[in-house]
């Protein structure tokens, strides 16, 4: 598992393309037939994939968690963007389908990974923080996920936001996350952009066509740069730090976020006339 360090805001406006990619970008972590993890500093959050094939994959216990097993003192949310799959926890097994989420509490000792046809395999992104209480495994349905329209197309910006890992759904001990849908023809997501101290914010991009790309924003909003992310490309964005994205094409994205609270609205606006 790398270990991935984070740079502060005093660091960040001195970095090159390369130096940005290296620290906030995550990518080529979705291995076919393999569990593959990044470790990052802040709020010690691990993210990763799982994308079983012929044989389930259990999940690891990474020396690096020093832990006897990943759960242990973990907690880790699951969503499904590939075909039909499974995940087995405890010997209970739950079947999950394109956008269906599972929340694992704390404490289960044995997790595993499953596609239902090779030909169309499941595939598991996965983001964990750490956890001080144990909240029961929970299946949240793709139809369950409370979905929010958002924007409109005059500005660019008509989406769908699923939460399923929040106050009023899943419960966590700090796991909040969701799924935010692009509609055709509209590109921009997270706009006008925000920032929230209180807790950082980690966003993974999919459904993105081979031939399109995203570029994300971040950065002081007085001091913003891009990174340009591809298909299922990770983006780890810090509390001083705005997220925001506008893709060539109409695309999909996972946030999840991990920290002090989990209060959705806690976010300190960052208007459009104050970017530069």
């Amino acid at each position: 598992m790398k270990t991935v360090l984070m740079a502060d805001p005093v660091r960040y406006p001195r970095m090159t393309t390369d130096e940005l990619r290296e620290t906030f970008l995550l990518d080529s972590l979705c291995e076919p037939g393999a569990i593959r993890f990044n470790y990052v500093d802040l709020d010690r959050s691990v993210v990763g994939f799982a994308a079983p094939l012929d044989a389930p994959l259990d999940l690891p216990a990474d020396p690096d968690l020093r832990a006897e097993y990943f759960t242990e003192r973990r907690e880790l949310g699951a969503l499904n963007i590939g075909g039909a799959g499974t995940i087995t926890v405890e010997g209970q097994s739950y079947e999950l389908n394109n956008l269906d989420v599972l929340y694992i509490g704390r404490g289960n000792r044995q997790v595993s990974f499953a596609s239902k046809d090779k030909s169309a395999p499941a595939v598991f992104y996965l983001l964990s923080y750490p956890a001080h209480a144990a909240y029961p495994v929970a299946l949240v349905r793709k139809d369950e996920a409370t979905p929010t329209e958002l924007g409109s197309l005059e500005t660019c910006n008509k989406r769908t936001i699923c939460k399923y890992i929040h106050l009023q759904g899943a419960r966590s001990c700090q796991l909040v996350m969701g799924v935010t849908h692009l509609a055709p023809g509209s590109n921009w997501n997270t706009m006008p952009p925000h920032t929230h101290m209180r807790r950082s914010e980690v966003y993974m991009y999919f459904n993105v066509a081979r031939d399109a790309r995203v570029m994300h924003f971040m950065g002081p909003p007085a001091e913003t740069r891009h990174i340009v992310i591809a298909d299922r490309g990770v983006v780890v964005s810090p509390g001083w730090s705005v997220h925001c994205g506008v893709g060539t094409r109409a695309y999909s994205f996972c946030w999840g976020m991990g920290g002090e609270n989990q209060d959705y609205a806690d976010m300190d606006p960052a208007p459009v006339e104050t970017l530069r």
